[in-house]
């Protein structure tokens, strides 16, 4: 026979409406989805539905705010490195790492936005990203010698080319995203032909009645050449931190591998204890059944045998009762 079907708690139900329904927006968009469908996918009544949700406004709601805080975390986390080329190259590749790996979420996100989710779209979150984005690129303004007030501009700019550059690799997904992030870090990092400090338009684009600005002195050829030995040595700096970070990062992943694989056996042995503890409970509760039973049994027994007797004794007082009663009439 069966086993018959163990009832979901209330959290894990919840967390089934949510993973049906993440699916179902991905799928149809918000519009086409339904309460009916979500619920009928779920094999519960709409009722459940609301009970959790309030109805299909909520548990998109919560949809979208599981996968902002998802994708803001990853790229969060990739903005603290150490030094402003490992920052872009992480944050690329979590970006893109998000895009292969919850790629449900990120058809959800890139979606038009629906009235329910608030201020929760896409374009919010791009903003959020590139407000932390902004704060790195003022740093490397400073540096290099740029008005940091173009920064938060930069940062759009930066952090909207990556974005555009996920939507498209959400469907051809060619090449792969380590390839795909060391080119968008390419034209980033290092430019066409190198980052203009004060760009300006074409003479033709701002009109002949224009007056046209003086053009910066072109650099010689011996400034070309420090500048193309500098950038060599910079770019090898950067690829010894690349590949000290790669080895560090290698070695962490083997550590949590390590601590999860011994965490998953604890709490294999803790579940293994916690069976056989219930099942050692449920022999004693058995045991103190029968015991119980076989008390109540006994004193019915002697109850009955009580009862017995004293029907026993009560008919026999009658008896002498009656013989005495014989003795005393009259005879005639």
């Amino acid at each position: 026979m069966s086993e018959p079907r163990r009832r979901m708690s209330g959290k894990e139900r919840r967390e089934q409406l949510i993973q049906i329904s993440r699916t179902l927006f991905a799928e149809k968009g918000f519009d086409g989805t339904s309460v009916e469908e979500i619920a009928a996918t779920a094999n519960v009544s709409k009722p459940v539905v609301y009970e959790h949700f309030g109805g299909k406004e909520g548990v998109y709601a919560v949809v979208i705010d599981r996968e902002m805080q998802k994708l803001l975390g990853m790229v969060t986390e990739a903005l603290s490195a150490s030094h402003s080329l490992i920052k872009l190259e992480r944050a690329a590749l979590a970006l893109l790492a998000y895009v292969e790996e919850n790629s449900e979420g990120f058809r959800i996100l890139v979606r038009d936005s629906h009235a329910a989710s608030g201020t929760g779209t896409f374009a919010s979150l791009i903003n959020d990203i590139a407000s932390q984005v902004e704060d790195v690129m003022v740093d490397e303004f400073v540096e290099r010698g740029y008005d940091p007030k173009l920064a938060p501009m930069y940062a759009q700019m930066l952090v909207g080319m990556v974005a555009l550059t996920g939507q498209w690799w959400l469907d051809v997904r060619k090449p792969s995203r380590e390839e795909v992030a060391a080119h968008l870090v390419n034209l980033a990092w290092n430019g066409l032909t190198g980052l203009d400090p004060r760009p300006r338009l074409t003479a033709s684009s701002r009109g002949m009645e224009q007056r046209r600005a003086p053009l910066p002195p072109r650099p010689t050829e011996k400034e070309l050449r420090e500048m193309g030995k500098a950038r060599e040595r910079e770019l090898k700096e950067q690829e010894k931190i690349r590949e000290r970070e790669q080895r560090e990062a290698e070695k962490l992943a083997r550590e949590q591998e390590k601590t999860r694989l011994r965490e998953q056996r604890e709490l294999e042995k803790t579940r293994e204890r916690e069976f056989r503890e219930q099942e050692r409970l449920y022999r004693e509760q058995e045991k103190a059944r029968e015991r119980e039973f076989r008390e109540l049994e006994k004193i019915r027994i002697r109850e009955a045998k009580a009862t017995e007797k004293e029907t026993a004794r009560q008919a026999r007082f009658a008896e002498r009762a009656g013989e005495r009663q014989g003795k005393l009439e009259p005879t005639e």
